[in-house]
């Protein structure tokens, strides 16, 4: 049997105060960086959604209506929540000739939320924002 001295008694306890808000600290900035690193992946993956579905559109209205519908989709199918999302689309390539290259490209920005992660110093939101592009038929009639 270990006979403990009288100097070692609360020393787990005092490991604990210590230990433990660490240990959640670290836990906290874990799930930041994978929160961030998860809306980042999503939101390109709007913006590629959003630039296809411009492409394929037969006009630019219609190509900037497709394309925020995509990306709103795209986001709601994976689940991120944004404070604020806004899309744009430039189009600028169907108005070029029948026979030139053109492509289109979408931006997307979310807004995404961070005060429920509960870590101190971290509040409000981070705006995450991805551009993707995607060709247009060059010999389709615009």
């Amino acid at each position: 049997m270990a006979l403990r001295t009288r100097n070692e008694r609360g020393s787990a306890s005092v490991e604990a105060v210590i230990g433990v808000p660490a240990f959640l600290l670290l836990v906290g900035l874990l799930v930041l960086g994978g929160r961030q690193a998860i809306a980042q992946q999503a939101v390109q993956a709007a913006a590629s959604d959003a630039a296809r579905a411009a492409s394929i559109a037969r006009t630019a209205t219609a190509a900037r209506t497709d394309a925020t519908t995509a990306a709103r989709h795209s986001l709601a199918n994976q689940d991120l929540d944004c404070a604020t999302t806004s899309v744009t689309v430039d189009t600028a390539a169907f108005a070029t000739e029948v026979g030139t290259p053109g492509q289109v490209r979408a931006t997307v920005s979310c807004d995404l939320r961070l005060d429920d992660i509960g870590l101190p110093g971290v509040s409000g939101t981070k705006t995450i924002t991805a551009t993707m592009s995607s060709p247009l038929d060059t010999y389709r009639g615009r």
